[in-house]
């Protein structure tokens, strides 16, 4: 069962902003988020990870990078808040036994896109915006004890993923196996000829899905860098079009992300070739995560039809291109 604000009440004291604050539970996927208002007009959003996610020096990392985000660039991410104690990450135990990390945030206004915006001008921004985490992070020296989570073929694809086995996914049939067994095969093969050089692969957000972006106006805010980590660049186009690979409009939002990358970070020709490889592995992805996490509700939204996609995604994958 999600958790719910009752269940706070060892959270809440950490923090003098969440005095008298009415909170309410906004999201529950991977981690549960939670929105306060306070007595005096302020906003903020506490994300309580779930328990053996994320380690404590896994999370202390992620904000790190936050941190320097916020220094050393004009992107508009999330702000964490310190606690009492002064530091970012807290924990406490509910009272079933529990233990979670929590982490406060600055609340920022905004909404969450549809596919069926026009989704076109918002991939333009999105495209910048991973260039200039991209840059930022080939530039960033890393601060000692740094540490997370790679998400190589073989994190991914293997039976013990760090989302699950893609295999025991609800949908995937006798049918579905083979054909993403085949397309398991050719994707590790491409994936190992491309290799992991610093030009390609690196410190990403690796979650750029819509459901973690907020517009208000001309503002785009990326929330949510709880799966940041190691991967190849390409991986964040591929995940910004999650749960939505097969729509009719991928072309177009496709086309924009290039360019306005491309303005910032200019890629190689193999770079933009292995972007319908690194869809694949997402869509995988995505795949073994609906069938680790059938308790939540992003996964029993899309669950339905989503392994018989997939294998119509892999089909146009072994057959050239995912796009003409």
């Amino acid at each position: 069962m999600p958790l719910q604000v009752s269940d706070l009440d060892n959270a809440i004291p950490h923090w003098d902003e969440l005095v008298g604050a009415q909170g309410r539970l906004i999201n529950h996927s991977e981690n549960h988020t939670f929105l306060f208002s306070a007595p005096h007009g302020e906003a903020y959003c506490l994300r309580v990870h779930r328990p053996d996610y994320q380690s404590t020096a896994n999370i202390e990392s992620e904000l790190a990078w936050l941190e320097a985000l916020h220094r050393q660039t004009e992107l508009v991410i999330p702000e964490p808040i310190v606690g009492k104690n002064g530091k970012l990450l807290q924990r406490f135990t509910t009272a079933t036994g529990d233990t979670h990390h929590a982490v406060l945030f600055h609340f920022i206004p905004g909404h969450e896109p549809t596919p069926e915006s026009n989704l076109v001008e918002l991939f333009s921004v999105l495209g910048g915006y991973a260039a200039g985490l991209h840059k930022h992070a080939i530039d960033w020296q890393r601060p000692a004890g740094f540490e997370r989570q790679a998400w190589t073929a073989g994190a991914i694809l293997d039976a013990d993923g760090h989302w699950g086995d893609w295999r025991v996914a609800p949908g995937v049939t006798t049918q579905v196996r083979d054909v993403l067994d085949r397309t398991e095969t050719l994707l590790r093969q491409r994936l190992a000829d491309y290799g992991t050089g610093p030009d390609r692969y690196g410190l990403i957000h690796a979650d750029m899905r819509l459901g973690n972006l907020l517009v208000e106006g001309n503002q785009v805010c990326l929330i949510d860098f709880d799966d940041c980590g190691l991967c190849w660049f390409g991986y964040d186009f591929a995940a910004a079009i999650s749960f939505h690979e097969t729509h009719k409009a991928v072309p177009a939002l496709k086309a924009a992300w290039l360019e306005a990358y491309q303005a910032r970070r200019p890629l190689s020709v193999q770079d933009i070739e292995m972007l319908d490889s690194m869809i694949m592995l997402r869509r995988m992805a995505l795949l073994a995560w609906i069938g680790s996490h059938c308790e939540t509700g992003l996964a029993q939204t899309h669950v339905e039809g989503f392994a018989e996609g997939t294998m119509d995604l892999a089909r146009r994958y072994l057959s050239g291109a995912i796009w003409p």
